[in-house]
């Protein structure tokens, strides 16, 4: 999912997107504004925009003490959501079939900057072990990720 498509997928639940100076942080959501850092290029913003969105579809409440078990739970949520509207494990599988052979180029190719596709596989990794079966394709996630196909 571009950029494009998650603006217009904002516009549609009547969200609003703003871009300010932040120096801290990337991105915040209130309400139903998000906030992105002003400076990010496009792929930079695409990845927080995602994870702002999945904020406002997974989250209750305010989260920003991350030192509280509840609040990180619905941070990786969040993060999830976001994974899986970027990239999700067919996204993993076109790369693979489209020849990319390592983890600069698969984020190029699935125009997510490295470290969302890192954090992204860290997280599929915890939450599927080893490995996971997609119709013919075995993901391994574990000692690295690498796709192969069945026969």
């Amino acid at each position: 999912m571009k950029y494009d498509a998650l603006l217009d997928e904002a516009n549609a639940e009547g969200i609003s997107i703003k871009e300010r100076p932040f120096k801290t942080y990337d991105g915040r959501i209130k309400g139903k504004d998000i906030y992105l850092r002003k400076d990010m290029n496009t792929t930079e913003k695409t990845c927080v925009l995602a994870e702002e969105l999945g904020h406002y579809y997974t989250t209750i409440g305010d989260i920003l003490d991350q030192s509280k078990a509840e609040n990180r739970k619905q941070e990786r949520q969040a993060r999830l959501w976001s994974y899986n509207q970027l990239i999700g494990l067919t996204g993993l599988i076109r790369a693979y079939e489209h020849g990319c052979t390592n983890r600069y180029e698969t984020a190029e190719y699935l125009d997510v900057t490295e470290e969302f596709l890192e954090e992204c596989i860290s997280c599929y990794r915890e939450k599927y072990g080893v490995y996971k079966i997609v119709d013919n394709y075995i993901i391994y996630f574990i000692p690295n990720l690498a796709v192969f196909k069945r026969i």
